[in-house]
């Protein structure tokens, strides 16, 4: 069954929406990165918020869950090319972020990280 969406806002907002999604996404944009890594990046986030939002990017396409039979067992996230293609839409968000926060008080404060493919200007 598919789900009815009044906007495409909308419906990018069901896949990204969500109050680490976005996150999880521009961290992963660098690189694969394990679970314990991301709670480090995303520290914030409680255990079971940090898997659940995972869980349902997983669900929907965009991640890329990895179980590395090790000892112990390690699970390495990555994105999927449908999760690469909403990068350009999160580096714009950044970007709006950057200049809503500058007119606040001057303030400057980048993201972090540059999506793959972009130069960071």
């Amino acid at each position: 069954m598919r789900t009815q969406f009044n906007c495409p806002v909308e419906a990018t907002l069901s896949l990204v929406g969500g109050k680490y999604k976005p996150l999880i996404l521009w961290h992963l944009a660098k690189r694969p990165l394990h679970y314990m890594e991301l709670q480090r990046q995303i520290p914030q986030a409680t255990p079971k918020m940090l898997s659940q939002q995972l869980r349902d990017l997983v669900g929907c396409g965009m991640v890329h869950r990895e179980v590395i039979p090790e000892k112990p067992p390690q699970t390495l996230y990555s994105l999927t090319a449908f999760g690469e293609s909403v990068i350009p839409v999160l580096d714009a968000m950044c970007q709006w972020g950057e200049a809503y926060l500058a007119g606040l008080d001057g303030q400057q404060m980048g993201c972090g990280s540059v999506p793959p493919g972009e130069s960071g200007s």
